[in-house]
């Protein structure tokens, strides 16, 4: 009898089918000037963008630092660090900006899992059969390609597909990237612009007006000649400030923003909190402006764990123990909230409610608190 797996005697035919498997180049969308695919989103997007960047990290690292409840035998795989990466976190990145996580279970020669390890998930394409169910991924690096089955003869698990809700997909994830694209680009854009006004003393370099009094223009080559001067002499930062020295028929016509023009801040600090929002971050957390009392600020920490790291982290926990079942029997992987400093309040309410409750028993109470029963794992 297989314990994991789909080979169930019956399962393979009582299966409905699945629509087959999309490009793994088709994800995302774009709008207008976002780019449509998830690479591109991350090059021209995330990487230079601060919020989006530092949301993602509060929850991956949360995830990845948070202690773990389990058999000593998997948590020393789950923790252990394969290739410089730490499992959870990257995992838990990649779900958020992708939607997909795909980890990889090796073996050594006596067929026992040794390592995980988390591919790329935008190299990784669904291999479905007729049904549409995966049968295999393909896990593409430039011209060369890679062949990764889903499961072993014995019904193991080989890939670890951990994937985020996408209402119109079967087989690709939904990440929050591809909503976060518009507020990112946004962001991105007032960030260059308020940088163009600073080099510029945050107001347009003016003009300069000719007017010798006999009708005449500049020419082409005095034309050219004092732009280049311009720029070289009085444009940037470094020269904010410094005098010009005119010709004659020449006078400076300073231009200027109005306040409500040259306000970006409120625009920038309405696409963060989007950016946040989107990743399901607190804004105070990520420094926006806001009501940062102390009290306020752990609320939001609070908020940060109970709805984004820790549903997060037990999807995540939750798929790779149901992969490790297949060699390690009764196999559970659990975040111990008794030991999250965020959650020590609610912990210690909660374990003071149930220590008052008379009219259960040990056994009860100690079930309420996610403790084992007495004599289970005492060895």
């Amino acid at each position: 009898m297989k314990w994991f797996g789909w080979k169930a005697a019956g399962r393979e035919e009582s299966r409905p089918a699945l629509e087959g498997a999309r490009s793994r180049f088709a994800s995302g969308f774009g709008v207008g000037a976002v780019p449509r695919s998830y690479e591109a989103q991350v090059r021209s997007l995330y990487l230079g963008n601060a919020i989006a960047q530092r949301a993602v990290r509060l929850i991956a690292e949360g995830i990845g630092d948070a202690p773990l409840l389990g058999a000593p035998e998997i948590l020393t795989l789950v923790q252990a660090r394969s290739g410089g990466q730490a499992l959870c976190a990257s995992v838990a990145a990649q779900l958020l900006l992708h939607g997909n996580a795909y980890v990889q279970l090796l073996t050594d020669a006596r067929g026992d899992v040794v390592e995980l390890f988390a591919l790329r998930p935008e190299r990784v394409t669904v291999e479905p059969d007729a049904a549409g169910w995966p049968v295999a991924y393909r896990y593409g690096v430039g011209e060369r390609t890679v062949r990764l089955i889903a499961e072993d003869p014995a019904g193991r698990p080989q890939v670890v597909h951990i994937k985020a809700f996408h209402p119109l997909d079967d087989h690709y994830g939904l990440g929050s990237l591809a909503s976060a694209a518009g507020a990112m680009a946004l962001h991105n854009a007032a960030s260059a612009w308020n940088t163009a006004l600073l080099d510029n003393a945050a107001r347009p370099s003016g003009a300069l007006v000719y007017d010798p009094g006999d009708g005449s223009s500049l020419s082409r080559e005095q034309f050219e000649r004092l732009r280049a001067e311009m720029d070289a002499g009085f444009a940037g930062a470094r020269n904010a400030g410094r005098p010009m020295l005119l010709e004659g028929g020449l006078k400076w016509q300073p231009l200027s923003l109005s306040p409500a023009d040259m306000d970006f801040a409120e625009m920038k600090a309405t696409a963060a909190r989007e950016i946040a929002t989107a990743f399901g971050v607190p804004p105070m957390l990520l420094g926006l402006p806001g009501d940062a009392t102390y009290a306020n600020y752990r609320e939001a920490n609070r908020a940060l764990w109970r709805l984004a790291i820790l549903p997060l982290a037990g999807s995540i926990l939750a798929s790779l123990a149901q992969a490790l079942g297949g060699w390690f029997e009764g196999a559970a992987l659990s975040v111990d909230l008794d030991r999250i400093t965020a959650l020590a309040e609610d912990r210690e309410r909660l374990w003071a409610q149930v220590g008052a409750a008379d009219f259960l028993s040990a056994e009860e109470k100690r079930a309420m608190l996610g403790i084992a029963p007495v004599g289970v794992g005492d060895a």
